[in-house]
């Protein structure tokens, strides 16, 4: 039974997104931010670094919305999820 509430709650865990590790978006290179981040696929993450490395680190989360195809919906899924640090 034991066993059997382990693998449920992984499971949970990994369909929310609660596993997803924390993300750097300032950092981060285009595969990690598509594995890690939901919503986020190949493109959407190249368009993430593409304009952090043409305007620089974002200041805030919301930043992010200012990525064409990164929309508030999207933030909000992964907020939980996202760090800011200063670019590298």
């Amino acid at each position: 039974m034991k066993k059997m509430m382990i693998a449920l709650l992984a499971t949970w865990g990994i369909a929310t997104g609660a596993m997803a590790a924390p993300v750097d978006i300032n950092t981060a290179d285009a595969k990690t931010l598509a594995r890690e981040l939901n919503g986020v696929g190949p493109d959407k993450a190249q368009a993430i670094v593409d304009y952090r490395t043409a305007n620089g680190p974002f200041r805030s989360v919301n930043d992010l919305v200012k990525v064409k195809g990164v929309g508030k919906k999207t933030v909000e899924k992964n907020r939980n999820n996202l760090l800011i640090s200063s670019a590298p």
